[in-house]
């Protein structure tokens, strides 16, 4: 059974860092490619970066500059190293494994960064 472990999260202050982490465990077969999502409180759930199984990454325009997405395949895990923080960053933090039959999702963390 697969399962995605996200783990990271907290509160900080606007312009502090947070690195956020997730654990894939189970057989996944055909990554396309792993992604952090961002729901913030009323607002949709809104893709903020990815990275391929070939490596290539994504960012939402909002993050560009400050956050950075990264996989360590051997652990089967992807990380969200989230720089310059600002109040609008703030939500629940989604890690997702996409495959060509199924899309996998964990459980969230949350971000909340105040001014």
């Amino acid at each position: 059974q697969v399962q995605l472990v996200e783990s990271g999260g907290g509160l900080v202050q606007a312009g502090e860092s947070l690195r956020l982490s997730c654990a894939v465990s189970g057989s996944i077969f055909g990554i396309i490619f792993m992604a952090w999502y961002r729901q913030a409180p009323g607002k949709q759930r809104d893709l903020v970066a990815s990275i391929t199984s070939g490596g290539r990454t994504n960012y939402a325009d909002s993050v560009k500059g400050r956050f950075t997405i990264s996989r360590e395949n051997a652990k089967n895990t992807v990380d969200l190293q989230m720089n310059s923080l600002k109040p609008e960053d703030t939500g629940v933090y989604y890690c997702t494994v996409r495959t060509n039959r199924n899309a996998y999702w964990g459980q969230g963390t949350q971000v909340t960064v105040s001014s």
